[in-house]
């Protein structure tokens, strides 16, 4: 008896230490609860069908402005702070380039060549978050102190709108019209303190293709099925977004439509364009 009892003990004891053990790892992990192993960080982005100049019979660069506070495009605002394991599209994004890895931001003001890298304190200073003197009291309530600099964080939620460029071309090979994202500008949407007036900013932009890695191991909520997100990567992919087009390339500078169209005109321009890359593909199969 006192055998069977000591080999209960002991059984006792190895369950209480895995049961910790198996919670330090999950705690450490900081991912979400859930029933089963997520796979997290181990999957691969999907691969792009192989492309040879010889099959792009016809391609058209494309910007488009996609807005966050639409509701198809929630998915890829919240959530506004990180939870557990599951990052708005933005802080994947910020967390990325500040990874170490040789993945960079580049300059949004000087164009969209996507030619000149920028620092992580050029990003911190396109937030707002600069060193500034600020005044620390004693813990004493004496009223004395001192000035100290400090600085201010990053409101990743600020960012509100995406900037996305594209090329959308015809493939000889497989006889379709396809598109491809190939790069990504936030725009950060604050309120000036001192003017009191709403201000828009381009951040920077970021290559979609330095990005897909990342991209494809964070996932989006999805309103209907919390067992079926899908991958940030393959919202893109699969078109899992509302959006108007911005501008077109064209002998103007590529010059957007707002730059000679406004209001309802705009959007009818907008529209226009998207027809026609659309009608491309149909007017090809034609009799």
């Amino acid at each position: 008896m006192k055998k069977i009892i000591g080999i209960f003990s002991i059984l006792i004891i190895l369950i209480t230490g895995y049961t910790h053990k198996v919670w330090g790892q999950s705690q450490g992990q900081n991912r979400e609860e859930w029933i089963y192993k997520k796979q997290g960080g181990e999957r691969d982005p999907a691969p792009y069908p192989p492309l040879r100049e010889a099959d792009v019979m016809w391609a058209k660069k494309v910007w488009r402005l996609i807005d966050l506070r639409e509701k198809m495009n929630q998915p890829l605002y919240y959530p506004t702070h990180p939870m557990g394991d599951w990052y708005s599209l933005i802080d994947v994004i910020l967390n990325t380039l500040k990874s170490g890895e040789e993945i960079y931001a580049y300059d949004a003001d000087i164009g969209d060549d996507m030619t000149v890298q920028i620092t992580q304190a050029d990003i911190d200073s396109k937030f707002g978050a600069d060193f500034d003197s600020v005044w620390v009291e004693d813990l004493d309530g004496s009223g004395r102190g001192q000035w100290e600099i400090a600085k201010s964080d990053v409101t990743s939620s600020e960012v509100k709108q995406f900037i996305i460029q594209e090329i959308w071309y015809f493939d000889n090979k497989l006889s379709s019209l396809q598109v491809r994202v190939i790069g990504i500008c936030p725009i950060r949407i604050s309120l000036n303190k001192e003017t009191g007036q709403i201000e828009k900013r381009r951040l920077f932009w970021i290559k979609y293709r330095q990005f897909r890695k990342p991209f494809a191991n964070f996932e989006a909520f999805n309103r209907r099925n919390d067992a079926h997100r899908i991958s940030y990567d393959d919202m893109f992919l699969q078109r899992r977004f509302q959006s108007f087009i911005l501008a077109e390339s064209n002998v103007y500078d590529n010059r957007t439509v707002t730059d000679y169209e406004i209001g309802r005109g705009a959007l009818l321009e907008s529209e226009k364009i998207k027809e026609f890359i659309f009608n491309f593909e149909q007017d090809l199969w034609e009799y």
